[in-house]
């Protein structure tokens, strides 16, 4: 599992270990880190030329230092320093890049020079700010940040500067990295869609701090998770014991939904899938999906949602509705996606996990709290209102996304992140396989927060997989179900 940690837990860690350490030796460690990855990544490109863009903080002596070691290798290496004037940059890591013959330029006093140097840069470090940062950048560093050559290599320092290090506030203006060097753990903004995408590839570099015992503020499941988590069956399991998942979904309106989630709980292993629909779905579901049973009866959990129209009128409508009705009344599981969203209208004390997308969530949240609430408010604070959701409705909320966040109502708890998918998988009825594959685990036993984290994890996968690099529809998702089952429990890391 990856593990992220917030500022202050790694402040904390940070201080431990100088408390042990000669002074100066972690900063040394990030800084020889950072130079390795560098030098590689100018081998890989042929190329000879670092600037680093140098901050007041820690992080600017971490590249001024990065410079030292690269300069004494004998490439060619340019200091950009951010502040005012010398004095503001980290001193002993300014003396030791200058007598490795490193070039140094105050951007302050010659702008030219320092926009021409990063021209000119194969490698950019940037170190204007860290893990102390504010959201955004100062127009002198935007400036900079902005001269960059398309075909450089930027490394970010620990974070991208303007990054929310928390991952909470997506920032207008930041640094976007090809790649983040970052020490000792993983930060939150490396993991949340505030700043995911801005990361580029993620490199830790281990400096000798000790997290291992620190709760982490965000996790992602990996491969090796993936297989621990997965409920594989044993020889005394029947179709019973596997879990049994009950689907209302799809109408007249929108009747592939049902076949989606259905074809992806059979694909996903349910012992067995029960589906209430309406005519034109339930025949859809009969011919693609021979396996399921139709009407309702006694199941492990419940799907509700994708596909349903709450407004349709008629008998078979209206028993679908009923239904859904007693699936919420229930004591049992239930995964809400969708038009099923709609019909939640408080706390449910039933495990329970809500599917929906920005916009869904918005609509939700300002539903049940009475406060308008717009989509372009949850994507730039998705985890503070996938909390205030959760909070309200005592259910774990998975907020569809590049980025997919599992958030349960409580604020001490770890923030589930997958990113496991291509940007292909954005394509009609993703989400419909998402919700069946999520509604099998939850009939298997698994916890809310487990069974979304999981269920979005071999999503991603099995899109992945089906796409190979090109289009792919919802269907071949759905289809790509097992292969990636397999793939995380013969890899197992």
């Amino acid at each position: 599992m990856i593990r992220a940690h917030a500022v202050e837990a790694v402040r904390a860690a940070e201080s431990a270990a100088m408390a042990r350490l000669p002074e100066g030796e972690l900063m040394r460690r990030a800084a020889h880190g950072l130079a390795e990855v560098a030098a590689a990544r100018l081998a890989e490109r042929d190329g000879r030329t670092v600037v680093a863009l140098v901050g007041g903080g820690d992080n600017g002596g971490d590249a001024l230092y990065a410079v030292a070691e690269l300069a004494r290798s004998g490439l060619a290496c340019v200091a950009v320093l951010l502040p005012a004037d010398r004095s503001g940059a980290h001193a002993s890591g300014l003396l030791a890049a200058e007598e490795a013959g490193a070039s140094v330029v105050v951007a302050a006093k010659d702008r030219d020079a320092a926009a021409a140097a990063v021209r000119a840069a194969d490698v950019v470090l940037d170190g204007i700010t860290g893990i102390g940062g504010r959201p955004g950048l100062r127009a002198d560093a935007a400036a900079l940040v902005g001269a960059v050559p398309d075909e450089a290599w930027v490394i970010a320092v620990d974070v991208a500067s303007g990054l929310d290090p928390s991952g909470l506030v997506r920032a207008a203006d930041t640094v976007w990295a090809d790649e983040t060097v970052t020490f000792g753990t993983p930060k939150p903004a490396h993991l949340l869609p505030a700043g995911e995408a801005a990361t580029g590839r993620l490199t830790v570099v281990d400096i000798g701090i000790d997290v291992a015992d620190v709760p982490a503020a965000v996790e992602r499941l990996t491969v090796g998770d993936g297989a621990r988590l997965w409920p594989v069956p044993g020889p005394g399991d029947d179709k019973y014991s596997r879990g049994v998942l009950g689907v209302v979904a799809g109408g007249e309106s929108y009747p592939g939904a049902a076949v989606l989630a259905v074809t992806a709980a059979v694909e996903a292993g349910a012992g067995m899938v029960r589906y209430v629909g309406t005519p034109t779905p339930t025949a859809l579901v009969r011919a693609a999906v021979p396996e399921a049973v139709h009407g309702p009866g006694r199941v492990q959990a419940w799907l509700v949602g994708p596909g349903l129209d709450v407004t349709a009128e008629g008998d078979e409508a209206e028993h679908q509705l009923a239904v859904a009705a007693q699936a919420l009344d229930s004591d049992l599981a239930v995964v809400l996606d969708a038009g099923g969203l709609d019909l939640l209208e408080g706390t449910r004390a039933a495990p329970t996990l809500l599917t929906p997308h920005a916009g869904e969530l918005a609509r939700l949240l300002g539903r049940l709290t009475g406060r308008e609430v717009a989509r372009a408010d949850v994507e730039r604070d998705p985890v503070g209102h996938c909390r205030r959701l959760a909070e309200r409705t005592g259910a774990v909320v998975l907020l569809k996304g590049s980025t997919t966040l599992v958030v349960g109502e409580d604020p001490s708890a770890p923030v589930r992140s997958q990113a496991d998918a291509p940007a292909w998988l954005a394509t009609a009825g993703a989400g419909d396989v998402l919700a069946g594959l999520v509604g099998t685990l939850l009939a298997a036993g698994l916890a809310p927060r487990d069974a979304g984290s999981l269920g979005a994890l071999v999503h991603g996968v099995a899109a992945d997989l089906a796409s190979g690099g090109g289009p792919l529809r919802a269907t071949a998702v759905a289809g790509g179900i097992p292969a990636a089952v397999r793939r995380l429990l013969t890899r197992r890391r």
